[in-house]
């Protein structure tokens, strides 16, 4: 305001004669455009001082989109105001405040207006408008600059090399390869879509959902297979079961009740190097049959618990001294996880899979829950202990003591408050769902139904919402392209390939003289090294897992030993490389660790795990009765 009690707007020299006392609403709607737009126009005009080559084009574009919206700014004297009849806004809200309006009240905040629900500058109407250049700001005291970079736009549609490779493949199987008299030309042809479907899981054409779901519609469009038998398996219980368990997993996150538990870990044995090794491996193997998910619980719980205990200790990412304390507790934690996935089958969604998988070809695990954690116990408990100690040894830190862990810990669970009534519904709702996952089989309640009274109760009581679960997208892409593998891998069941390649398989091991327990050891160790080729564990899994128990059965191993083994071993090969699983990407992705060390530790400890897994995994396994 000034002198003559007229209101003047603070970015330009715009004057409105009635003043605060005599502001009625026309004006007052008025003047909310005025000072809005005319903000908007000026913080255009400087963040176009910045970039000379693009100050033309704000600066008409702010002038284009104020002149229509504000007429009262059309009929604004264009006199300049003496700085000396300005006041602050301050004094002019406290002035405007006993007005017939209180506009700077919540309903009308004339001086911080809320964001417009439409955007009033124009937008280009060129139809081929030039890709927009991602902006940077640097906020350094001795240069304020904006630094605009140039970015190529990302390609659309397949790549081409993998999507000629991934699709010769299948034709050359079914037009040049010679059809065996044993097996059908449906038989035939679907194996032929079933490997181009695996050669593009394995090259990415395309993402995994959508390549899976070419090879759906080329199955259906080809007449290999029907509507109905196509899409069968999306109504499987164990693929349901696997997408509930997403949500479980972001439960945990959303409550920061996996983050919890893993800070008392840390608090009760965090004083040295090892012992916060040890908190963080115990934490997991703890969370894990309720967080059925190993990229969830290391994006989301433990890489950034492991980051902040490693920047406090000076140990920095893509540095030196990334080896003080970070390096090795990522490569700890990272081969550790496939332990923790394998002990329980609800640690991992590829778990599942392998036991319906299973199941296709006629190996039925009574009571899965616990006969799972029975036979993984002695030799997955063991490799929990052995393996942080192992690499305290061939990949030491340089910080062998962390005392300030604990107080650490204790600060941070101090900010977090007490539990939560969200966190004790996580709690309460995962004791029951782990309980009727043990005695379902003994209750008549089958574990997809336990899954989804979980998920009930927490969308009941508000721990998750559904917005919560359509923005798994994960969860969503696994349905799509498990659903396609589990069909596929069901119809060449039913046609007989698998049994085919199987007795195939089976003489050329019966021609070598091999028994059976040498036939399993060469089947377990080429289904594991063959994941080098694989990035993805459920991939492996939806690609050879039937094949290689199919070759089990044919040579002589007991079923459920070898269904059991061959997942097992599933978890432990997710440690390999850097694009293993996706907790590999995860952990390699915080920059702590090189390249080399992730394939050299990877190779070390997989002969580590097949050691402990085939010794002590070899007389547990007797003890229990599985051959």
């Amino acid at each position: 305001s000034n002198e003559q009690n007229d209101l003047l707007c603070g970015h330009c020299s715009f004057r409105h004669p009635k003043g605060p006392s005599n502001i009625n609403f026309p004006h007052f709607i008025s003047l909310s455009f005025h000072f809005t737009l005319c903000r908007r126009k000026k913080k255009m005009e400087r963040l176009a001082l910045h970039s000379p080559s693009s100050a033309t084009s704000a600066a008409a574009a702010a002038t284009t989109s104020f002149s229509p919206l504000s007429y009262h700014h059309l009929r604004s004297r264009s006199s300049a105001i003496p700085a000396a009849a300005l006041r602050p806004v301050s004094s002019l809200r406290s002035s405007i405040s006993g007005s017939r309006f209180n506009l700077s009240g919540p309903r009308f905040n004339l001086f911080h207006p809320k964001p417009f629900l439409f955007n009033p500058l124009s937008k280009p109407t060129s139809r081929n408008p030039p890709s927009p250049k991602p902006i940077t700001a640097s906020s350094s005291p001795e240069s304020d600059k904006i630094v605009i970079v140039d970015v190529k736009p990302k390609p659309q549609g397949a790549k081409l090399i993998p999507l000629i490779i991934s699709v010769s493949i299948g034709l050359i199987v079914r037009f040049l390869v010679p059809r065996p008299p044993e097996v059908s030309p449906q038989a035939w042809q679907l194996l032929s879509i079933f490997l181009s479907t695996i050669a593009g899981l394995v090259l990415s054409p395309l993402p995994v959902g959508a390549w899976a779901f070419l090879g759906l519609t080329t199955s259906v469009l080809t007449k290999t297979l029907t509507f109905s038998s196509a899409f069968s398996a999306f109504t499987n219980e164990v693929i349901w079961l696997i997408v509930i368990s997403f949500f479980f997993a972001r439960g945990f996150v959303k409550t920061g009740l996996g983050d919890r538990i893993a800070t008392y870990f840390v608090k009760w044995l965090g004083k040295s190097t090892l012992g916060l090794s040890y908190g963080l491996t115990l934490a997991e193997a703890l969370i894990a049959p309720a967080m059925p998910s190993t990229t969830a619980r290391a994006g989301g719980v433990f890489l950034p618990i492991i980051k902040s205990l490693s920047l406090s200790a000076g140990s920095k990412p893509g540095d030196p001294s990334s080896r003080k304390l970070g390096s090795y507790l990522i490569q700890s934690q990272f081969q550790c996880a496939g332990n923790s996935s394998a002990l329980f089958l609800t640690a991992a969604a590829q778990n599942l899979l392998c036991l319906k998988l299973a199941e296709e070809l006629g190996v039925v695990i009574a009571n899965p829950w616990v006969s799972w954690f029975k036979a993984a116990s002695l030799p997955a408990f063991i490799s929990l202990l052995a393996t942080p100690f192992i690499l305290y040894k061939l990949y030491p830190p340089e910080t062998k003591d962390t005392p300030e862990a604990p107080a650490m810990a204790a600060k941070k669970l101090e900010l977090m408050g007490p539990v939560t009534k969200n966190e004790w519904v996580m709690i309460g709702t995962m004791l029951l769902a782990v309980s009727l996952w043990v005695f379902g089989d003994a209750l008549g309640i089958a574990s997809v139904v336990a899954a989804m009274l979980g998920l009930s109760i927490l969308l009941l009581l508000g721990v998750l919402d559904w917005d919560d679960c359509l923005s798994e997208k994960s969860a969503w892409d696994t349905l799509a392209w498990f659903a396609v593998l589990v069909g596929m891998a069901s119809q060449l069941t039913n046609l007989g390939i698998v049994g085919w390649m199987s007795s195939c398989v089976a003489k050329s091991l019966q021609a070598l003289s091999l028994s059976w327990p040498a036939a399993f050891g060469v089947l377990q160790a080429s289904y594991f090294c063959i994941h080098y080729l694989f990035a993805s564990q459920t991939g492996h899994v939806g690609a050879l897992y039937s094949a290689f128990l199919a070759m089990h059965l044919a040579s002589g191993v007991p079923g459920v030993l070898a269904a059991l083994a061959l997942a097992y071993n599933t978890n432990l090969f997710g440690a390999l490389t850097h694009y293993s699983s996706g907790q590999a990407a995860v952990y390699f992705g915080a920059g702590y660790v090189d390249l080399p060390d992730v394939f050299k530790m990877g190779f070390v400890m997989a002969v580590v795990n097949a050691i402990i897994w085939g010794v002590v995994g070899t007389f547990w396994w007797k003890f229990l009765g599985l051959y």
